[in-house]
């Protein structure tokens, strides 16, 4: 099936491809696939291979069941190392910062309670950034995308380097949104269970990179 798929992206760790159509769905869907590290034991490969491949399908299943927007799951290929997800027909939120048109107040209230969502069922993304949160074109819906890195932890500080990741991005991105991530922060706190205990540890995590940045 992945034979007759477009390559749209290719990362250090997969291949992204976009296949039309799909079954009955016209729009089609997107293919993730995992490739082999020739530097490793091809059997520690298989399985670092499968462990991550089942990681990023519980993890986008955890979120799905929570209510949170993310790809749906269409099929799981351990073996193949692959994975058919929902092709989400919208714009990435990077492009339409930069455009400068949208209502960003909404847009960082959104971001919040997705994120809080997220973290509440325990689900950490581990690449937070504008190019992996994107808007739907028919109900202008926030979702999370690309949860390659992700994983399950309770752990406040992971949640917390999240947050800095994303912060860093915007920093980085989007020059001058200082208030724009503030209040994203002020959404995630209003609606996180777990808000205090990571939150402390974000101003920790902030205090590392800045140290981190003085010492190059």
């Amino acid at each position: 099936m992945i034979d007759s798929a477009v390559l749209i992206k290719q990362g250090a760790e997969a291949r992204v491809y976009e296949l039309k159509p799909f079954l009955t769905n016209p729009n089609g869907c997107i293919v993730k696939e995992r490739f082999s590290k020739t530097y490793r034991h091809p059997v520690l490969d298989k399985q670092l291979t499968h462990r991550r491949v089942s990681q990023e399908a519980r993890c986008l299943f955890r979120c799905r069941k929570a209510g949170i927007d993310t790809p749906a799951l269409y099929l799981v290929d351990p073996e193949a190392a692959t994975i058919y997800m929902e092709r989400i027909l919208g714009r990435i939120l990077k492009d339409i910062i930069i455009e400068g048109k949208a209502d960003t107040d909404v847009l960082a209230d959104a971001i919040g309670a997705a994120l809080a969502k997220m973290h509440d069922v325990d689900v950490v993304h581990g690449d937070l950034t504008t190019s992996n949160l994107m808007l739907r074109d028919n109900n202008a819906s926030l979702v999370i995308i690309d949860f390659g890195l992700s994983y399950v932890s309770k752990l406040p500080e992971d949640k917390a380097v999240d947050l800095y990741v994303l912060e860093r991005a915007f920093s980085s991105t989007h020059p001058q949104t200082e208030a724009l991530f503030e209040r994203i922060l002020t959404s995630y706190k209003t609606h996180c269970k777990q808000a205090k205990p990571t939150l402390s540890k974000l101003e920790e995590v902030r205090l590392r990179g800045r140290k981190r940045s003085m010492l190059g």
